[in-house]
């Protein structure tokens, strides 16, 4: 954990007695009672340093605020695209929770320890076609109605190729047989990195992104998503690594992003429940 603390405090920081006893002689009740609450709060305070590939961001931006003033914990977020979480992870660089589509965390956990507690998955995410905000919505109801967007489209917004989604949105163009007339028509711009705003200010005709990712981005406008034969769902799970001394903060903030009374934020923000 990424606790900061003076030393030399720590043999002199009063405990809940040492503050009662202090609160008797300067302080009133309900002051007491303040100075009490404070001194618990700060015992057991850990900043929980989160890895998470940017699906999740708005759900998480969302519920942590409330994590943290009924915890006293403060979450610090990397959100950045997965396959580089990958890489920062295993190049050494220390988490105390991890967020990525599950078949990601099982191909983490060959060269990284993870704990047995923590490991929830949370919620399934599918991609989505995005438009400039304003233009006629297109029809994506089924493959062939997919396919003639593509082929008329001027140009295409994509995902990068090494995450779940731009893998499977290179798949399917080769299935559909139009690799070779879309391909060059495709920018890759990952959704974290400002994909939608290719759409939004018509460098990119169409989007296909993870629906949380671009559903509350400024100046598109989602036409749906794809349709069942054409759709790949990204599943994310939560994860926490064995060298987490403390994982409890870690857990706790799993289990609160995860309890059943939050699953509105979830489906508000594109995902759909496991």
């Amino acid at each position: 954990m990424s606790r900061s603390f003076d030393r030399g405090a720590c043999h002199s920081a009063p405990d809940n007695r040492t503050v009662s006893s202090r609160c008797r002689h300067i302080a009133g009740p309900v002051l007491c009672a303040l100075l009490l609450t404070a001194a618990a709060t700060g015992a057991h305070a850990d900043d929980i340093r989160v890895f998470s590939g940017g699906a999740p961001q708005q759900p998480l931006q969302t519920l942590v605020p409330e994590f943290e003033q009924s915890s006293g914990h403060k979450v610090h977020f990397t959100f950045a695209l997965v396959t580089s979480l990958q890489q920062k992870l295993a190049a050494g660089e220390k988490a105390d929770l991890i967020l990525l589509p599950v078949p990601l965390i099982a191909a983490t956990e060959k060269t990284l320890p993870l704990q047995a507690e923590g490991r929830v998955v949370l919620a399934r995410v599918g991609i989505g076609v995005i438009v400039r905000e304003g233009a006629r919505l297109p029809d994506v109801s089924t493959p062939d109605a997919v396919r003639a967007l593509l082929l008329d489209a001027r140009s295409v917004a994509f995902p990068h190729p090494s995450t779940p989604s731009g893998a499977h949105l290179t798949r399917m163009i080769e299935g559909l047989g139009i690799a070779d007339a879309v391909q060059p028509k495709v920018t890759i711009r990952p959704a974290i990195d400002g994909g939608a705003g290719l759409v939004a200010n018509g460098e990119a005709e169409v989007g296909m992104y993870l629906l949380s990712e671009v559903q509350s981005a400024r100046g598109v406008s989602v036409a749906g998503l794809l349709p069942p034969d054409l759709q790949s769902w990204v599943v994310y799970g939560t994860a926490v690594p064995a060298y987490n001394p403390r994982p409890e903060p870690a857990v706790a903030l799993v289990k609160f992003i995860s309890q059943p009374g939050k699953a509105d934020v979830w489906t508000a923000a594109g995902f759909e429940l496991k």
